[in-house]
């Protein structure tokens, strides 16, 4: 196979010059590979989780344990992506495994949702009884959060989520509307 420049250049879809380290708040949205709805079922618009969708939200949950200088505000998982808010705060010293110093140390908000995908992937799989299948798609859309309102309005669309998802966009009976 020839390696086409045009076609596997991926662009980026983060802010220019941002430092995704920094101290604030983002929202995510993370996929699962192909949409494939792995995580329960939307049932009188509340999600039940399956499994796989419980060891979600325990990964999920294991991030502001594992990164205490992390916390994880209003979060859902869906049949078939996570919605989360992940505020990063100033409270690090050192790294998750250095002695403490000085200096402050976040890892960025990319690495944080990859070791994420990492730990649910292999909890996932090993429940599947299959290793090197993907779970979650490449990347993951994200949103710095400016401001106190609009923290509010993507908490709120958070918690509504599963009310919305007979219209929602990643609810796979809606992708080739």
């Amino acid at each position: 196979m020839i390696f086409d420049k045009e076609k596997h250049c991926r662009k980026t879809i983060r802010l220019k010059g941002w430092d995704y380290s920094n101290t604030g708040a983002y929202f995510m949205t993370i996929c699962t590979y192909n949409r494939e709805c792995l995580f329960g079922d939307i049932s009188s618009s509340t999600m039940q989780l399956n499994e796989y969708g419980q060891i979600t939200m325990e990964c999920w949950k294991w991030l502001s344990c594992q990164y205490t200088y992390i916390e994880i505000d209003e979060w859902a998982v869906m049949p078939n992506h996570l919605h989360g808010i992940v505020i990063i705060n100033g409270d690090c010293r050192g790294g998750s495994r250095t002695a403490p110093t000085d200096v402050i140390k976040h890892k960025p908000l990319g690495r944080l949702i990859g070791a994420f995908k990492t730990v649910s992937t292999k909890q996932i799989n090993i429940i599947r009884n299959i290793s090197g299948v993907p779970v979650w798609q490449r990347n993951y859309y994200e949103h710095i959060i400016r401001n106190e309102d609009e923290l509010n309005r993507i908490r709120q669309y958070i918690i509504e989520n599963p009310f919305r998802w007979e219209d929602d966009p990643e609810n796979p009976k809606n992708i080739n509307r």
